[in-house]
């Protein structure tokens, strides 16, 4: 009987972590050089071991996290929480740029509830050309 590997390869555990729905996704990443491990990019096939810091870039998200269990496989994301431990200062900077997202969202107008009608139409029309 062979011993387990002392790792997961990074992508499926991201993936099992779910900070990607799916593998290919969590491979893209990797190798465009959105996820470091220790200051270093990290490939697809890399093994991840408990213990180790990774750096991960997700659109706007930055997240800087703690590998605590090893998966190879997706479960409920209750599960998937308990495989790593967020910095503090990583959960501090990604509510401070949810906030401000949010703020900036404010000033912005909110559309009509539906499509306008003919009579808001002529409304819209007459006012375009009294102006």
């Amino acid at each position: 009987m062979e011993a387990a590997p002392p790792g997961v390869r990074a992508d499926i555990w991201l993936w099992a972590a779910r900070f990607f729905k799916t593998r290919a996704l969590a491979k893209q990443a990797l190798a465009a050089g959105k996820i470091a491990c220790g200051g270093v990019a990290c490939k697809p096939a890399r093994l991840l071991r408990v213990g180790e810091w990774l750096d991960i870039a997700r659109g706007e998200e930055r997240f800087e996290i703690e590998v605590l269990a090893l998966a190879n496989t997706r479960g409920p994301a209750t599960m998937a929480q308990t495989l790593y431990r967020e910095s503090p200062a990583s959960s501090a900077a990604r509510a401070a740029l949810r906030e401000q997202r949010r703020l900036q969202q404010a000033g912005t107008p909110l559309p009509p509830p539906a499509r306008p009608g003919k009579r808001d139409r002529r409304r819209i029309h007459a006012f375009k050309q009294g102006l």
